[in-house]
Formats: structure tokens, sequence, C-alpha cells
């Protein structure tokens, strides 16, 4: 049976109040970000972290109390520093100074910077709440760009909320927020999408986005105009035209891109169209709902039409399809009452 994604978690809660800090300093001691932290909450650091590994990228999605935070030589020296860092402030205000440049990220934007040099960091909430952050780990040789043309960008703010930034943002929050949404034999490709986005990203903040190669572009591209589909499948006029528009390119590019992945743009709308139609089916809190009413949230506005989409993808009506599917939810159901029902003595 496939599995799912497990990230690796660790939170100081589960450590006596006057331990807290040491044991969060032992779990950043083990990454390429090691440095020396300074905090207002050293008496009880509440912080937690959950480390989930997408082939050679490694997401870390952070919650802990405002901090601040340098790295020097010498404690570059005693880690494995070849690693650039992409982090996302979710909550709070972050701030990186490196190479004489400096970063202020309120939630919502990014900040890159390279382990192999000296910085500073502190990241500090204001509204009571903890500090949070999404972090990309990154090797140098898994990003695609000249490590030369890149300083530019050390300790830069970037905008998580729009164009290829709100898509990264996007996945990076998604994948990390609900990682049992996704097979753990998929981590290595969910990683290669990552790591595409954060080139394209870091590619449109260069002098010339010619430093990025070709197909990673095009992935990049094609990452966008799926994310655009799939938010947009309840439009029943979303066509080739309107995505293409959207994405400034011709319909004709749009199909060559398509073409790569051994489907078509129709093909995809449609997939993706009936996987949600086949989600709120299979749904028993939707069974009073009928079912011409769930295609055509799904775009789906002819009935007939739906019909054989579905038949043709499933080899069963979407009324046989629902009908199977809730009775093996009452039987799950059933079954878990007997179980969970109180003994009688």
């Amino acid at each position: 049976m496939d599995t799912v994604l497990q990230p690796r978690i660790f939170d100081t809660a589960e450590a006596p109040a006057a331990d807290r800090l040491a044991l969060w300093l032992e779990v950043i001691a083990e990454t390429p970000a090691l440095m020396r932290v300074r905090t207002e909450h050293a008496d009880n650091f509440l912080a937690r972290a959950e480390f989930l590994d997408l082939g050679p990228m490694q997401l870390i999605r952070h919650r802990y109390p405002s901090l601040d935070g340098i790295r020097t030589r010498k404690l570059i020296n005693r880690s494995d520093a070849d690693y650039y860092v992409l982090a996302l402030t979710l909550n709070g205000t972050g701030i990186t100074d490196q190479d004489g440049q400096r970063g202020v990220c309120p939630p919502g934007d990014f900040t890159f910077f390279d382990c192999a040099r000296p910085q500073e960091i502190s990241h500090h909430a204001d509204d009571g709440r903890a500090a949070a952050s999404v972090v990309a780990l990154i090797p140098y040789d898994a990003l695609p760009l000249p490590h030369r043309r890149l300083a530019p960008l050390f300790a830069g703010r970037m905008s998580g909320s729009e164009g290829v930034g709100a898509l990264l943002a996007d996945y990076l929050i998604r994948i990390t927020g609900h990682p049992e949404q996704y097979h753990a034999v998929d981590a290595e490709r969910l990683g290669t999408v990552g790591l595409d986005l954060v080139a394209t990203l870091l590619g449109r903040h260069l002098v010339s986005e010619e430093a990025v190669p070709t197909e990673v572009r095009r992935r990049a591209l094609l990452a966008q105009v799926q994310a655009y589909v799939r938010q947009h499948l309840a439009d029943a006029t979303l066509d080739p035209h309107t995505i293409a528009d959207a994405h400034h390119i011709s319909v004709r590019s749009l199909h060559r891109l398509f073409e790569a992945e051994e489907t078509t743009v129709a093909a995809y709308i449609r997939d993706e169209r009936l996987a949600r139609c086949r989600r709120d089916l299979a749904d028993p809190a939707l069974g009073g709902r009928s079912i011409q009413l769930i295609a055509g949230r799904w775009g789906f506005r002819d009935k007939a039409h739906f019909s054989r989409a579905f038949r043709a993808a499933q080899a069963e009506t979407p009324q046989a399809y629902r009908a199977r599917h809730l009775e093996q939810a009452r039987n799950v159901n059933s079954a878990a009452s007997e179980v969970n029902s109180p003994r009688t003595h």
C-alpha cells in the first residue's frame, strides 16, 4: 500500500521548560544553518520544526519565539555550508543581513542567502503569536544557476504574492501544511517541481533570465499553468485561449507545453475536473447533492457530456460510482461503531 509523505517533527513542548532552548539549538546545529541564537524566551523556548525531505531539497516548517541569530565564519567551518536557503515568512517580520545587503520580509515574502557566508538574522512577531516560516535548504549543485551570478540576490527581498513567487509560496505552504495529501513515492518529483520554481523565481530577479536553463523555465511555466487551471475549474468557459492569454503566451506555445507531458490542454482540464467530481461523489457529506449540481460545480455544463466523460474514464456511471463509494463508507462506519460501542456486563 502506498504511503504518504511523513515529516520528521521536533517539538520542544515535549521537554521541560528549562531544557527547551538547548534542545532547539541541538536541532539547528544539525542543519547547514548553524548559528548562535539570542532570545528573550530562553527560559521557556516553545518551538516546533517539521522536516520534509524532497529529493535533494529539504523543507522545514518552523514555529518559534522571537529571536536573533548570527552565523560567523567559525560556525560556517563547523557545518556543511554548501547550501542555499530560501525562507518564506509566514508570521512576524524576518530580517536578513549578508554581504552588506539587508532584506526585511513581512509575511508572504521571501529572502535568499548563502550558508557559506557570514550573516545575521532576526525574526520577531509582535502580535503575541510565535514567529513562523518555511525554509528550503538547497544544495549548491541542485540549483541550475551559476553560483557567481546569485550574489546580488543574497539577503534580498522577493515577493511571494504575485507571479512565480505566489506559486512557490503556495507550493511551500501546501506541501508542508498537508504532507499527508502526497505520496511518499512522489517526493523526488515534488522536489524537482520545487527546485524549478525556486530557479525561476531567482532567475526573474537576475539581470538576465537566460541564466535559467530552458527546460527549467518550461517546467516552471507548466506548473504555473496547471495551478491556474486548478484554480479556475469551476469556470465553464475555461479553454486554451483563456489560459494562454492569462500567461501572455500564444495558444500554440501552450499546446507545445503540454505535448512534452504527453497530454493535451483539454485533456488536463477534463482530468482535473473529473478528479474533483470523483472526490465529491465519494463524499458522504455531499450525498444529498445531485450529480448534475456536482458536475456543474466543476465546469461540466452538459449532463450527457459529463456522463460520457466520466464513464470513459471510470468504466462506470457517476451514479454507480457514487453508490459504490457511499456503501463502502457506510460499511466502514458501521464496523467502527461496533468496535467502539460500549460493552455491557
